[in-house]
């Protein structure tokens, strides 16, 4: 038992070395570049292969060879990424969702390369470079990890390096060449990805999709480490790959046995599933969504007919035998999935493949058991769309790159522990529903079905909950403050699309009469993934053009074409726009053709709502700002006759709600102290001021009122309700809104659209009229409001982020530097509308730190230092 113990223990070290070598890999290129790179392991595969060619194929000795692929191969794929990808996205200043699209498109890019070259088939006559002892592969990673602590620590590269970690910009500007810092990290981080490879290949299966894969989950480890700490990665690769050879020693009976199997083959998926889900999250909120798309608009009908003649050829010109079309439109399905997840709610998700794969199998599942097809198909739909439900409930909170790997863990968990067991698998087939046996039949049916989900899709992009997500795809916080219930709407876009991902999973499945794990393998994911995002994450034309594409070039005579063609456009979404924004675009419609038309400004017999407050600021502001050009009180409003119905008085406005904040003290990890025991009054009808030093604490009292941040101790009472653990979303419909120092608006919606959903989701919903009164008063009523946003100079965004925040009628409105970026003619038309509105009833606090503005306005103005109110 004890040497049985002792060798499971070795061969536990000697995966876990391995892994402890892409932990150091990662945390290194991580701290040096901003970079999650997931191309680690197809990096690790391409030198696997290199090494086997030298020397098995062109008869090189080891020691050669091993120098050539390690000193020589590995650290220029580093810098050829670095140079050819990766630098020019960060002199562009992307964010990190277009650098890990980046790295998929790297990782799909090296995977089609290698089937290519090498084939698709798995090689197991790879160099043994090291032999067998664990000890020596120990202690190459130990030594490793030592040498990378003191060149960090007791270098001047170190020194330099640290310096770009803590501050990139400040970094630059003190003589430190951040590109040669950035190069060097891709060459050592290619270089362990490298020595990864060529350790792991004598071991595991070497194939294009195998090593990648595998490599993918001992991430785990550096997840583990939070990108930071080598000891920490180096310890849990060890302790996770011991941890995972011992396991291999249980047998237990039952149902429970090849489970525990799974478990102790696949411990790494386990760690990283459990990390993403439980620890810290690398990534943030905001600059790490997906980015909408360049050319917002309607692609022209004459598009849409051509494809759908393009679809409809095979019925009429193919043969009887339609193996190859009758997978386009199931494909075509399953990437839908990724336009309603991806491309209109701005997630990086990287699990769909699973879903699909689930659909397929819940639906052979039902069939073995009796269930007709098309009915087996329905049922397995609404499965895979609960158990949706429950891997994106604990997922949805987290943001970008967590998010990222949260999806793909699952993805992998997934493949690893459901399809591809001969417990969940052994013995299943899929059969086509009765009536639908031939090809030209059910090419037919998934016709019907794809038009079905197109126009779904399209139903979902349009009006109240298109425009929801498409504000959380653009800027999350402004969502949140614009009163979007954002976990619920992310909830929605990941269930609707393992809905459709599991409705093309199955229509796969059936079209191929069988169910292959291979087909819905985590690899061709990422490969679906990369397809979108090169295409156009959310042009309805993408999922067509896209599974057109990958099943054209899949079928033809060289494997991997449309890997590599995909993975090569994927690494260059820095420089070139997604495929589809390149077609001519119609202009967009008048905003929200379906949105109810505006009411009268004036209801006879309504009185003494949050309406009537809003009605009283309209002729305040507009004597405040008449005849001021671009905002409220031109000569439109001067000559529009009198609506009939609007009594000449309106009545006196409600009570409005008195925000309080009581002994708030919140601090920041490392022991800063932001707020110390602050107190605040805000007074209705008046304007409340907020001034001192940066680093006073103003905004985090302002996000704290907002309910971005939570205090440590304290309350926050409206009207004597604690509010204090409410969301954001959640005080915006109690009546408090808000807006941002940097500005927080929806490029991809018009000016109607932004301020609309300010109505939609505020506090007063149910007055139509309120749209219209919040474009005239900031003077956006003309052409000016079927604008895009993402085209609009900053102080008319300021007024648009204004109009959004009063379309939902608010008692209480906080305002985080409004004149940011304001010239002087609008800062003083922006002063004069606030203090009409104040004159109205409603309460106002502005953190400023423009002193004329402050005197102009401010009836209470409270300085503070050091994280108190000192006056």
């Amino acid at each position: 038992m004890a040497s049985l113990t002792y060798e499971l223990t070795l061969a536990g070290l000697a995966v876990g070395s391995a892994a402890a070598l892409t932990g150091i890999g990662l945390i290194v290129t991580y701290r040096a570049t901003g970079v999650l790179n997931l191309a680690h392991g197809a990096v690790a595969m391409i030198c696997a292969y290199v090494l086997r060619q030298l020397v098995v194929v062109w008869g090189w000795p080891l020691p050669a060879g091993a120098l050539v692929t390690l000193l020589v191969v590995a650290p220029g794929i580093g810098l050829v990424l670095d140079v050819g990808v990766f630098r020019p996205l960060a002199r562009r200043e992307a964010g990190p969702a277009r650098t890990l699209v980046a790295s998929i498109g790297v990782f799909v890019l090296l995977v089609g390369a290698a089937v290519l070259l090498w084939g698709p088939g798995a090689r197991d006559d790879v160099p043994v470079l090291l032999g067998d002892d664990p000890w020596a592969q120990l202690g190459a990673v130990v030594a490793l990890a030592c040498l990378v602590g003191a060149v960090t620590r007791w270098t001047r590269f170190g020194r330099e390096l640290r310096a770009v970690i803590d501050n990139r910009p400040l970094a630059v500007l003190s003589g430190i060449d951040a590109d040669r810092v950035a190069a060097a990290g891709w060459a050592f981080g290619s270089f362990t990805a490298g020595l990864t490879g060529v350790l792991l290949a004598p071991y595991v299966r070497l194939d294009p999709y195998g090593m990648p894969l595998l490599v993918v989950e001992v991430i785990a480890v550096a997840v583990i480490a939070r990108m930071r700490s080598l000891p920490v990665a180096v310890i849990a690769a060890l302790a996770i790959g011991v941890a995972q050879a011992q396991l291999t020693r249980l047998h237990p009976e039952g149902w429970a046995g090849p489970l525990v199997q799974a478990v102790g083959a696949n411990l790494f998926v386990v760690a990283l599933l459990v990390a993403a889900l439980v620890l810290p999250g690398i990534g943030g909120r905001g600059r790490d969504a997906l980015p909408p798309p360049v050319r917002p608009g309607r692609v022209p009908g004459a598009w849409w007919l051509v494809v759908g003649v393009l679809f409809l050829l095979p019925l009429g010109f193919a043969g009887a035998d339609l193996h190859t079309a009758i997978q386009v439109p199931a494909l075509a399905v399953i990437l839908l999935s990724l336009v309603v997840v991806a491309g209109r709610g701005g997630q990086i998700a990287l699990g769909q493949a699973a879903y699909a794969g689930l659909g397929a199998l819940f639906t052979a599942l039902l069939t073995a058991r009796g269930v007709p097809g098309l009915p087996a198909l329905a049922l397995a739909v609404p499965l895979v769309a609960a158990a949706g439900l429950l891997t994106a409930w604990p997922a949805i909170r987290r943001h970008g790159l967590a998010l990222a790997l949260v999806t793909l863990a699952t993805g992998v968990a997934v493949s690893r522990f459901v399809l591809v067991q001969p417990y969940a698998t052994a013995g299943l087939s899929l059969g086509r529903p009765a009536g639908f046996g031939g090809d030209r039949a059910f090419y037919a049916l998934e016709l019907l079905v794809l038009a079905g989900c197109l126009a779904l899709v399209a139903a979902l992009r349009r009006g109240r909950t298109g425009r929801a997500l498409a504000a959380l795809r653009d800027h999350e916080p402004g969502a949140e403050a614009a009163g979007v219930a954002v976990p619920g709407l992310k909830l929605l876009a990941f269930v609707l699309g393992a809905a459709l991902a599991a409705l093309g999973g199955g229509l796969l499945g059936m079209g191929l009469r069988a169910f292959d794990p291979e087909a819905y393998d985590p690899v061709r994911g990422l490969l679906w993934f990369a397809a979108v995002m090169v295409l156009g994450a959310d042009s309805l034309l993408t999922p067509l053009a896209a599974a057109a594409l990958l099943t054209t070039l899949d079928a033809g005579a060289y494997a991997g074409t449309a890997a590599l063609a995909l993975g090569l456009l994927a690494t260059l979404t820095g420089r070139i726009p997604p495929l589809t924004d390149l077609l001519p675009r119609e202009g967009r419609p008048p905003a929200d053709a379906d949105a109810p038309a505006p009411a009268p400004r004036g209801r006879p017999g309504r009185t003494g709502g949050p309406e009537d407050r809003t009605r009283a600021h309209r002729p305040a502001v507009a004597r405040a700002t008449r005849g001021r050009p671009g905002w409220a009180g031109g000569p439109e409003d001067r000559t529009r006759p009198r609506p009939p119905g609007v009594a000449r008085a309106p009545a006196p406005p409600a009570p409005v709600p008195r925000l309080h904040a009581h002994a708030l003290t919140l601090t920041h990890p490392g022991g800063v102290t932001a707020l110390d025991r602050v107190t605040l009054d805000l007074a209705p009808s008046r304007i409340t001021a907020l001034v001192g030093p940066n680093g006073a604490g103003k905004s985090t009292l302002f996000d704290c009122l907002a309910g971005t941040l939570r205090p440590r101790e304290g309350r926050i009472t409206l009207d004597g309700a604690d509010i204090t653990h409410r969301s954001a979303h959640a005080r915006t419909r109690l009546g408090i809104a808000r807006t941002f120092q940097r500005l927080a608006v929806f490029p991809s919606l018009t000016v109607e659209e932004n301020v609309r959903l300010g109505e939609e989701q505020g506090h007063v919903r149910t007055d139509p009229a309120a749209v219209e009164r919040s474009l005239r008063l900031l003077g956006l009523a003309g052409s000016l409001r079927h604008a895009t946003a993402a085209d609009l100079p900053t102080g008319t965004l300021r007024r648009v982020e204004l109009a959004r925040a009063l379309a939902g009628q608010p008692h209480t409105l906080l305002l985080d530097e409004p004149a940011a970026g304001l010239d002087a003619a609008e800062t003083a038309a922006l002063a004069r509308v606030l203090a009409a509105l104040a004159a109205d009833g409603l309460t106002v606090l502005v953190v400023e730190h423009d002193p004329d503005l402050v005197a102009g306005i401010a009836h209470t103005v409270h300085t503070m230092e050091g994280g108190r109110i000192v006056s």
